[in-house]
């Protein structure tokens, strides 16, 4: 038997080198040169012939063909070696030779995106496919690719180049650009609104020359600060920029306004006048514009001396408002209150021989409504409704709020018997109205057109 193994192996070891990637095994299917082998070995030549000398092993590894240990091939023929273990495939020879080979050295790779034109690139950007900006970085390139994102009228795509610019140019520079660029200049001004970027928009504004706007875009500032004290201080200072006329003086009139409504303010949050224990404020009057000014001024302090912050008359003064605007909303504030005596005082005129007559500059018919709007009284409603000049509408006001002596003295002065005799069926019978429209009927002195 020991020499039918040592034939065997010599064989093996014998083979062509064509076959050292094939591993070699003992009788007993365990791999040559393998400790077990070395130890069974051993003990098989101590049982044979007593010799106490080891057998001699073969140390130096056959070095197997690059790619033959991990052919796929190898995969499903019986020669292919064992799975080896994690530690194992380390320092394995054909996997050191091989694995260099799976990726290229860097110097053979290529950027594919560096060949992309500003023209291919802002196509992908319209697609919606990959892109990179970063590899235009010459001035000349980022223009190209900002000119041709504006030939392609998207705005997206221009939005999106010009962020690149503005985070990859100064802002000098960008701006000079964008003097010449009409359509990206107006897309980066809506794009810095949008952000929120006042202080860069600001000095873009001066940059182009455009100063007016530049002051108001400074002017919006104020909009960010909560504090009263600080927002009048920041107002009185841009008074001195280069606004128009017109707004600088809707920029006068607002500092004045929250310098005005602080000092009220000051003075009736406290509540010591009767009027505020009976009509609570409900808010305050900071930040709040003109006409609601105006109203709680009408509302809270009419009549006081002209002389006072918080005087009607002074608001209506310092802030040229028209009449009109103050009827309406000094009417507004009074009928709220009740308080007819001064509604009337605000229709009372007298004419170059002093007597007293009402006369309003928005329309009686408007009067009204405002009237019944606030529960006014039957006779002080129809006190107004009788001063509407047109017949018709006076009628029909008149009808809408049940002003019955109105209604049959107008159809009386329009000779109009039939009307009357309709309207006298929408009276309660025995009354006065009724009373009257049955005395007109029978009067034989009035000449009837029906």
């Amino acid at each position: 038997m020991k020499e039918s193994k040592r034939a065997v192996n010599s064989i093996l070891v014998d083979d062509d080198d064509d076959d050292d990637d094939v591993e070699k095994v003992s009788w007993s299917g365990e791999p040559i040169g393998s400790i077990s082998w070395s130890v069974k070995e051993t003990a098989s030549s101590f049982r044979s012939s007593g010799e106490q000398s080891f057998p001699k092993i073969d140390t130096a590894p056959s070095l197997p063909k690059q790619g033959s240990g991990y052919s796929l091939s190898s995969l499903f023929k019986a020669k292919s070696k064992p799975f080896q273990s994690f530690s194992e495939s380390f320092t394995d020879t054909s996997t050191r030779a091989y694995a260099p080979e799976l990726r290229k050295p860097k110097s053979e790779c290529k950027d594919y995106m560096s060949d992309w034109s500003p023209e291919e690139t802002v196509r992908r950007m319209r697609k919606g496919r990959a892109y990179s900006l970063e590899r235009f970085r010459s001035l000349q390139d980022k223009l190209l690719l900002l000119d041709e994102a504006v030939s392609l009228h998207d705005g997206n795509v221009i939005t999106a180049v010009l962020i690149y610019l503005k985070r990859s140019l100064s802002k000098e520079i960008l701006f000079r650009e964008l003097m010449v660029r009409e359509v990206a200049l107006r897309h980066y001004v809506h794009y810095l609104k949008e952000m929120g970027e006042q202080k860069l928009l600001v000095e873009l504004m001066k940059a182009l020359g455009r100063t007016e706007d530049m002051a108001l875009m400074q002017y919006k500032e104020h909009l960010n600060i909560k504090d009263e004290g600080r927002r009048r201080d920041f107002l009185k200072s841009c008074l001195s920029l280069p606004f128009s006329q017109d707004d600088a003086m809707h920029v006068q009139d607002h500092y004045t306004l929250l310098e005005r409504q602080i000092i009220i303010e000051a003075n009736d949050k406290r509540g010591e006048a009767e009027i505020f224990r009976k009509y609570p404020r409900k808010a305050s009057i900071l930040n709040m514009p003109l006409i609601t000014t105006l109203y709680y001024s009408c509302f809270y302090h009419y009549g006081e001396p002209e002389g006072t912050f918080s005087s009607p008359a002074n608001i209506r003064k310092t802030f040229r408002i028209s009449e009109k605007q103050y009827i309406l909303t000094a009417l507004g504030a009074r009928a709220k209150l009740k308080s007819w005596f001064d509604v009337d005082s605000l229709f009372n005129t007298k004419n170059w021989l002093g007597y007293t007559k009402k006369r309003s500059p928005i329309g009686f018919h408007r009067v009204v409504d405002i009237l019944q709007k606030n529960n006014a009284p039957a006779q002080v409603l129809q006190e107004y409704v009788n001063l509407i000049d047109d017949p018709e509408l006076r009628l029909s006001l008149a009808q809408k709020y049940k002003c019955h002596d109105i209604v049959i003295d107008t159809y009386k002065d329009l000779k109009d018997r039939q009307q009357l005799i309709v309207y006298q069926g929408k009276v309660e019978r025995g009354s006065h109205e009724d009373r009257k429209i049955e005395e007109l009927i029978n009067n034989m002195q009035i000449r009837w057109k029906n």
